[in-house]
């Protein structure tokens, strides 16, 4: 069904329009009671969950299958319909969805079996998928299948982890874990390819054309599956070679990533908080790397999975959410909060403490991480304080949308 693009819309609340809206919504008020709930845990000790449900594995696993695939979900109902022009999911549908990816994170404090937390959290990312899938299918944008495919192996990932938390696979936590959290990277670089130098060429104020090289995309894309397979493979099994291997093409993929970044630079990215944060939230994507390789060969504190996850996944999805909000509610990208440079600020330096102080300085190891927690809460409060009513509230030029 081909859109009416110029549809008048006079309600007064939009959350059921665009699937933006009400993900990108959870995604904000779940980074906050999320990481309330686990600074309560590693501070003072509460404890609401299952006992067959470590709290550092809920904790991971809640950063990747809740936080992440909320941001993927939202960003990417609401491409697949620029890029198709075929409504997608939305009203009531589009409602239901968001209330099952709620439940699903709601479940693990209610005291229910295990197996109802999975089959709802398995249902919720099959539901997603298809609501991909059939716009794109409709409109035969078969080279979009591959976003689509992305979302659909986290389903397989998932399962392995429950089936492990079920004690069905023991292994299967590790594998379900580490495979969504390449999942959510893989799906980072694919888009992040796609949009931050278009966003950078047009955002920069002058002329300007962003060097992207195809022999670093294809090489750094293949590179990194055979990366996260190895790495999955090690951290499930201990598998030495696999190790080896996952170390060498870490170090590959910082120089591959570091030649695409360097070729997206612009001395006007500083003045647009819109453009730096995507900028430095790609630079931690490649600290991640070679902190992996670091950690591989000197041991120590295995800081770099919050170096991908803090400083690249929450800075970069922010970053995105802000910019994506702004322009599907009828604003001007050019003219964002003033608050955003704050709120990536404070990103940032959560981050930093997060990795780097941990990582030389470990002997204040609690206090550093309920400061980072501190500082995540607080970057998402305020980007909450001003994107929640945009999210909530009709555009203000009054299409639908």
């Amino acid at each position: 069904m081909l859109l009416n693009l110029e549809k008048p819309y006079t309600g007064k609340y939009a959350l059921h329009h665009l699937g933006f809206r009400p993900f990108f919504l959870g995604a904000g008020l779940f980074a906050v009671l999320g990481m309330i709930l686990w600074a309560g845990i590693y501070g003072f000790g509460w404890s609401a969950l299952p006992a067959a449900y470590p709290a550092i594995t809920w904790h991971a696993h809640e950063m990747v299958f809740g936080y992440a695939v909320a941001v993927a979900a939202g960003f990417l109902l609401t491409a697949v319909k620029n890029w198709t022009n075929q409504q997608t999911l939305h009203e009531t549908p589009l409602l239901v969805l968001a209330g099952v990816w709620a439940t699903a994170r709601l479940l693990p404090f209610l005291g229910v079996p295990l197996i109802v937390i999975a089959v709802v959290d398995t249902l919720f990312l099959l539901w997603l998928t298809i609501a991909m899938a059939r716009p794109i299918i409709r409109s035969k944008q078969w080279k979009q299948l591959a976003l689509v495919g992305k979302i659909a192996l986290l389903v397989p990932a998932n399962i392995a982890f429950y089936l492990g938390l079920l004690g069905y696979w023991p292994e299967g936590v590790s594998v379900g874990l580490y495979s969504g959290f390449y999942i959510i990277l893989g799906l980072i670089f694919t888009m992040g390819r796609r949009v931050i130098p278009f966003f950078i060429e047009r955002g920069v104020g002058c002329p300007f054309t962003a060097r992207n090289d195809v022999w670093v995309d294809r090489l750094s894309l293949v590179l990194f599956l055979v990366f996260a397979i190895a790495d999955v493979i090690a951290l499930a099994t201990g598998n030495a070679l696999a190790g080896l291997l996952s170390g060498v093409l870490a170090l590959v993929q910082v120089v591959l990533h570091s030649f695409r970044l360097l070729g997206w630079y612009h001395p006007n990215i500083w003045e647009k908080p819109l453009l730096w944060s995507l900028y430095l939230a790609y630079g931690w994507l490649i600290a991640g790397f070679l902190l992996k390789f670091v950690y591989l060969t000197s041991g120590g504190v295995p800081v770099w999975i919050h170096a991908f996850a803090y400083g690249g996944i929450a800075m970069m999805t922010v970053g995105m959410m802000s910019r994506v909000a702004l322009g599907h509610t009828g604003r001007n990208v050019a003219e964002p909060p003033a608050i955003l440079a704050v709120i990536f600020l404070l990103l940032f330096a959560g981050a930093f403490i997060r990795v780097l102080n941990i990582w030389l300085v470990p002997e204040f190891y609690a206090m550093w991480i309920l400061s980072a927690q501190f500082l995540w809460i607080a970057a998402f409060v305020l980007f909450l304080w001003h994107y929640a009513p945009m999210l909530i509230k009709p555009r203000i030029d009054g299409r639908y949308g």
